[in-house]
């Protein structure tokens, strides 16, 4: 069972750790069958990009920024056993912040470029939430992320999801665990003006919710947002954008809970296979 070394901090034991990596493979084999090349994705995000996609208009709440110890603060720390850094410790900025989403780092790569031709990706990444509750695998501070992203036409983009919902629906049949489809909030829009308007009256976000409430993924169609604000261009104009996610420990959670048991559910995940 999970150990939590602080609030939304877990560590997965051993069975856990087998499910979540057979999991894995089977989101890897999703997005080999969808197209997609493997890269690894960044670490932190620089936030003068995160600013170009309005990132702290919408969720400053979720932000957690990457600092460092000024150098009177290292000093006082260093070489003293038992040295614990306190709030009066300085901290000194560097640019930078913990990813919310895989998907970010990997369309961030492709910025201020034109393609030819249409592109998918996928990374599994690290992401990091700062929510005001956690409970259990199900919501985390730090978890892992696998996402499968499309750039590139309007109709590609489109047809990525269609194939995308596919994939995920025929993976939770194959592994016993019952969906829900749910329009969601789409995390690029601001909650007002015209975008905000368009994606109330056709939601960009549909939601794979288990039986217990809890989101196990999504497909987000971005339209051209990121396109237009990261200067990626397909066709001459800005590049149409998608893409399928998948949140692992909460796949964990809900593949243990629907059968009863770690050992059961790592069965049904390789009898799946």
């Amino acid at each position: 069972m999970a150990m939590f070394l602080a609030s939304g901090v877990a560590v997965l034991d051993s069975a856990e750790a087998e499910i979540f990596g057979a999991l894995d493979d089977r989101f890897r084999r999703i997005a080999e069958h969808l197209g997609a090349r493997p890269i690894i994705s960044p670490a932190m995000l620089p936030a003068e990009l995160l600013t170009r996609l309005d990132f702290f208009a919408n969720f400053p709440h979720l932000a957690l920024p990457v600092a460092m110890y000024s150098e009177e603060a290292t000093a006082r720390l260093a070489g003293k056993e038992g040295g614990v850094p306190t709030p009066e410790d300085a901290l000194e900025p560097t640019d930078c912040l913990l990813p919310t989403a895989t998907c970010y780092g990997l369309l961030m790569t492709l910025r201020q470029r034109e393609i030819q031709t249409s592109r998918l990706l996928t990374a599994i990444g690290r992401c990091y939430r700062n929510e005001k509750v956690y409970d259990g695998l199900r919501r985390l501070r730090a978890f892992h992320m696998r996402e499968v992203v499309y750039v590139g036409s309007r109709e590609g983009a489109l047809e990525h999801l269609r194939k995308a919902g596919e994939q995920v629906r025929d993976l939770a049949r194959g592994l016993g665990i019952e969906l829900d489809e749910l329009p969601a909030t789409d995390p690029f829009y601001l909650d007002e003006g015209s975008r905000a308007l368009l994606n109330r009256l056709d939601p960009v976000k549909i939601e794979f919710v288990a039986p217990d409430g809890t989101a196990l993924g999504s497909v987000n169609r971005h339209r051209n947002f990121f396109g237009e604000r990261l200067g990626i261009e397909h066709d001459g104009a800005p590049a149409y954008s998608s893409c399928l996610a998948f949140g692992v420990e909460r796949w964990v959670h809900t593949l243990i809970r629907t059968h009863g048991g770690a050992e059961r559910a790592l069965a049904v995940v390789h009898g799946s296979s």
